[in-house]
């Protein structure tokens, strides 16, 4: 009997060995984004420890199975080996749990969600990956992540010794009762008795979705989205195919015309457009943000039109580029611009602009192979194209590539080059305002905190088109060109009260300047989006703009214009008589506002209709 009690004992205490662990990685989650626990009630975040320890027990389940196998031949093996067996499994596991636990705190505040499958769209660019973090982040994760792996390795060791201590050979009675406890593991990895397995909305149990997000076990959670990929099924499907189709036309029919006689003074003219890196509505005075951060963009935004209810599509440069030239609505966890035989199946601006005649070009000052960025772009048949390789190395930050002031020299320089022919549609890409903020000019909020180098570094990139815009008004086109000026994504930074994802995260900047518009100091108040302005422009220029399927004229003044949105876990509808954000994971809506129920159903039938199109591709 103590042969049999020693070694359930082992078990038990491996298992729960786990649960410990888990419950120490939710307690540094809420100890790192302290600020965010703080606006919890004592009991709420007790509850994140109630509600998540399903999730905890779950994927200790899964862990243990392998050493609860182990543990059953110690009945014949020497517990010496068994022990070699058990710790050679589990110590690299801590390592590799570790990482992920790390990985999850430091993405959190970025991405708003618990690490998941789209982490893995970057593996196959670990530089690019690693460019969000500064050298001394990267050293100090690493140092951070090493004393905690020895520290728990060190902690899982003097326990196990323990238990092991107790243990001898047993009989092979023993062995029916050890395959009953090793089949026993599929309670806790379902979650219990219910028909149904456990999943994230299980542990779901608060309004407020921070306190959520920290009841949900982070590698329990990663683990989950890999093995719930859709495999080309829809996980967004709420109505039949023509209902969505005819929700979406219903709204969409109304918008899709509009006067734009007045906008322009000319039927042809040049095009520059600036993707301004990770620029947020919330930075940008005219727009009701930081008031000194883009002190030239507020000046700019007066001498030409600004668009004041104008939003990203998604949250990443990989979705908002193919928003921006495909009118491609972005998908929550995939990227479409990393998957090349559904990406060239996208219509592109550029290809358009060529059919109209246009001279096109690229400019970006980093490594265009980022994201596939380089493949989706020559299926936009652009003449030219840019990259960092031709920038000198000294030029550039630390990571991500020359910086937007060398950039932008150059890109006027090409600019005012004489044999350059009219009319161009020429692109740019900034990238210096993108982590970890690295430039080479005074940083106007200082360093002492991640909020004051993003903004010090939106400011040195607004001094750097400042100075661009400067330039061109010089040029002998200006006369004859549009320039727009918009963001790639909106940013979490600076910090907004309220639901992660709720619109103003995603709330971007839109200028349009230059000698080609007919009327300036004008605002324009419409909802629209990034995947509108393909639509827009080829409208106005008069080509074709149906192939731009889920765009519409930002011009138009319906009642109805809408804005929508994509997030990891959900989308966003807004419109300027109401606001719609739903959870997937809960299966909840997080912000219902004003006249909603018209975006409840818009909002659904456009993801649906969006992610279908995608996995159509």
């Amino acid at each position: 009997m103590n042969k049999f009690k020693s070694r359930f004992l082992l078990s038990i205490t491996y298992y729960f060995l786990w649960v410990i662990y888990f419950l120490f990685a939710r307690f540094l989650f809420l100890v790192y984004y302290y600020e965010k626990t703080s606006e919890l009630s004592f009991f709420t975040t007790l509850k994140t420890f109630v509600y998540g320890i399903k999730l905890d027990f779950s994927f200790a389940a899964y862990l243990a199975a392998i050493p609860f196998f182990i543990i059953l031949f110690s009945i014949w093996i020497p517990k010496k080996i068994t022990s070699y067996l058990i710790k050679g499994y589990t110590f690299p596991i801590i390592l590799i749990v570790n990482l992920f636990m790390l990985t999850d705190i430091a993405l959190y505040k970025f991405w708003g969600v618990r690490i998941d499958v789209t982490v893995l769209n970057y593996i196959n660019t670990p530089k690019a990956m690693l460019a969000s973090v500064s050298t001394l982040q990267l050293v100090g994760g690493i140092i951070i992540w090493v004393l905690l792996s020895t520290a728990t390795i060190y902690f899982f060791n003097k326990v196990l010794n323990k238990a092991f201590s107790k243990v001898v050979n047993g009989h092979f009675v023993e062995a029916p009762v050890f395959l009953l406890l090793i089949g026993s593991l599929i309670v806790p990895i379902r979650g219990g008795f219910a028909n149904i397995p456990i999943n994230q909305s299980n542990v779901y149990f608060s309004t407020n979705m921070f306190a959520n997000h920290s009841a949900v076990n982070f590698i329990w959670n990663f683990a989950n989205t890999i093995s719930h990929k859709t495999d080309g099924k829809n996980p967004y499907i709420h109505y039949k195919p023509d209902v969505a189709q005819n929700i979406i036309n219903k709204t969409k029919n109304q918008l899709l015309t509009a006067s734009t006689d007045s906008i322009l003074n000319t039927q042809k003219p040049n095009i520059i457009l600036i993707i301004w890196e990770s620029l947020s509505a919330k930075a940008v005075g005219v727009l009701g943000g930081e008031s000194d951060v883009t002190s030239n963009l507020n000046k700019l935004a007066k001498q030409g039109i600004l668009f004041t209810n104008f939003y990203s599509n998604g949250d990443r440069t990989d979705k908002g580029i193919p928003a921006i030239l495909s009118g491609y609505y972005p998908q929550p966890t995939n990227s479409i611009m990393k998957i090349p035989y559904k990406a060239r199946k996208l219509p592109m601006l550029t290809t358009e602009m060529k059919k109209l005649g246009y001279n096109t070009s690229f400019y970006y000052g980093g490594d265009s192979n980022f994201g596939n960025m380089i493949t989706y772009l020559r299926n936009g048949q652009i003449d030219k194209i840019v990259d960092g390789t031709e920038f000198d190395k000294e030029n550039w930050n630390s990571k991500w590539g020359a910086h937007d002031h060398i950039f932008l020299d150059r890109f006027m320089e090409d600019l005012s080059n004489p044999t350059l022919k009219e009319p161009f549609f020429e692109i740019a890409l900034t990238l210096t305002s993108h982590e970890p903020y690295e430039f080479p000019d005074e940083y106007k909020f200082g360093k002492s905190s991640v909020e004051n180098l993003y903004k010090s570094a939106q400011a040195y990139t607004d001094k750097a088109i400042g100075k661009f815009i400067n330039e061109a008004k010089k040029q002998s086109w200006w006369d004859n060109t549009l320039i727009i000026i918009l963001s790639d994504h909106g940013h979490p930074l600076p910090k907004h009260k309220g639901y992660f994802n709720s619109p103003i995260r995603f709330q971007i900047p839109m200028v349009w300047l230059g000698g080609a518009l007919n009327k300036t100091g004008v605002t324009i108040d419409n909802f629209s989006a990034q995947s509108d302005l393909a639509y827009t422009l080829t409208d106005m220029l008069g080509g074709n703009p149906e192939q731009f399927q889920f765009g519409k004229n930002i011009f138009n003044t319906s009642e109805n214009q809408y804005a929508h949105y994509i997030f990891n876990k959900g989308f966003g509808t807004i419109s300027k008589n109401g606001t719609f954000v739903f959870d997937y994971v809960s299966n909840k809506p997080v912000i219902k506002e004003g006249n909603y129920k018209p975006l409840d159903s818009l909002g659904r039938a456009i993801s649906q209709d969006a992610y279908q199109d995608f996995l159509d591709k």
